[in-house]
């Protein structure tokens, strides 16, 4: 199917093999079985927020084809599958009442993976909160982290005792920035530094949630952060501070807080409540730390430039400039491929965190290749099975150094909703027929499932 080889390298026996996913992405069904509101569909419905109009009302129609899904992933050959709950369809007001026809979906999934020999990797918040608690101030409100703590025993003591892994909170960097300080996403609030509560009320919701998994009997838990090498425009002191204010701000504030409990200088003083006590939370000891990787970013000192970030105009009062990174392919989505900044932000995360680093697993890494079906039915996607298998080797290159990383989620099992962009950017190893639902494996599928099988093998 492809002109690219599985991979010639060899990972560990026990490396875990993945696919990723989250709710409003796939799911579709917004208005079926008792499912609440959530921001994003809120969000969609106001003109001009999402590229194409869209929305993820229908999706993939994931809620429906659900068992089709995982017999894709169970011929891919995957260990492991993270998807994500949607809060709205577990409580559909935030909080009270719990929504029993939301559960059992979950129950079905669960059970449907386990009995195709995938495990469960569940992440409990992927950007979609219930549209109730941001009406009462969203993650600007305190509330909102016990709220959260609350739903995650709901799910916990239900699904506690067939699901293998555990995150709490998918990017909550991108989740603060996008949605609350820039305004690109859910809910689209435009607070600048003002956003910052953010950040401290979902890394304490998800010390909270560590802490009631635990109690319901969940374990390996984690947490997905994006996390990127910041490149510094020049070497000059302006460009320099730049970019050490946007790492501080995109990469440390979070990974910081979790695993030395204690915030970057200069921010503890930014972020409201109790923030000693509630550092001591924050940092409850993980199972492991999630690492999305995409691209790494270049920073300068700002200036007038307007600059677009995923086709968002970024505000021009920003302490830093964000150019573009010249010289490597783009994706359709427009991001440099760069595989080795997968290797060098491991690298960094050694460095700062030492011991106090848990074992890693890559949650994410993936790209948008607009490849559809040519007149014989096959996708020929060689540009993504290249990038794959660029990522793979740089990865191998960071276990090599000392990296302890125990396994691979690509972005994404199927092509989604790509949030602010709709669906003009395609992720998946299987193409999505929007109009029909078909679902089509594409080149790059056959590529990771002979991988996969390599592996297992004892490589090829």
């Amino acid at each position: 199917m492809s002109s690219t080889p599985a991979l010639q390298l060899r990972f560990p026996a026990d490396f875990r093999w993945g696919v990723s996913t989250s709710a409003y992405q796939i799911e579709g069904a917004v208005a079926e079985d008792g499912r609440g509101i959530s921001t994003w569909d809120t969000f969609c419905g106001e003109p001009g927020r999402i590229i194409d109009g869209s929305s993820g009302a229908k999706a993939a129609d994931h809620y429906h084809r659900y068992r089709e899904d995982v017999a894709l992933m169970r011929d891919l050959g995957v260990t492991d599958y993270r998807f994500s709950i949607a809060w709205p369809r577990i409580v559909p007001t935030g909080s009270g009442a719990i929504n029993p026809a939301g559960l059992e979906f979950y129950d079905r999934l669960v059970d449907e993976l386990n009995g195709a020999g995938i495990n469960p990797v569940v992440t409990l918040f992927h950007w979609d909160l219930p549209q109730p608690l941001e009406d009462a101030g969203g993650w600007l409100n305190r509330d909102t982290a016990h709220r959260f703590a609350d739903y995650a025993a709901i799910v916990g003591e239900r699904l506690a005792d067939r699901v293998g892994m555990w995150i709490t909170l998918n990017e909550p960097m991108v989740l603060t920035n996008f949605a609350y300080a820039l305004g690109a996403h859910a809910p689209g609030r435009t607070l600048g530094v003002g956003a910052l509560p953010v950040a401290h009320h979902q890394l304490l919701g998800h010390g909270l949630a560590v802490q009631a998994l635990r109690a319901a009997g969940g374990r390996q838990i984690g947490i997905a952060n994006n996390q990127a090498p910041v490149w510094p425009v020049s070497d000059s002191a302006e460009d320099r501070g730049a970019a050490g204010f946007y790492e501080t701000l995109v990469n440390w504030l979070y990974s910081d807080s979790l695993l030395l409990g204690r915030y970057p200088d200069g921010l503890a003083g930014a972020m409201p409540g109790p923030v000693e006590d509630d550092l001591r939370i924050i940092s409850t000891p993980l199972d492991w730390y999630g690492l999305n990787y995409y691209n790494p970013v270049r920073v300068g000192a700002p200036n007038a430039q307007v600059r677009h970030v995923d086709s968002f105009e970024m505000p021009s009062d920003l302490p830093f400039d964000l150019p573009e990174i010249e010289g490597y392919p783009r994706t359709d989505f427009d991001w440099p491929v760069i595989p080795e900044g997968l290797t060098e932000m491991l690298r960094l995360l050694r460095e700062r965190y030492g011991e106090a680093l848990p074992p890693i697993y890559i949650t994410e890494n993936g790209c948008s290749y607009a490849d559809g079906p040519d007149a014989t039915g096959r996708v020929a996607d060689q540009r993504r099975i290249d990038f794959l298998d660029g990522h793979l080797r740089a990865l191998r290159s960071a276990m090599d150094e000392g990296a302890d990383v125990r396994g691979y989620f690509t972005w994404s099992l199927l092509d989604n909703f790509e949030w602010a962009a709709g669906y003009e950017q395609r992720f998946g190893l299987v193409h999505i027929d929007y109009d029909t639902m078909a679902r089509t494996p594409k080149d790059s599928y056959f590529w990771y499932r002979d991988l996969i099988r390599a592996q297992a093998a004892g490589g090829a």
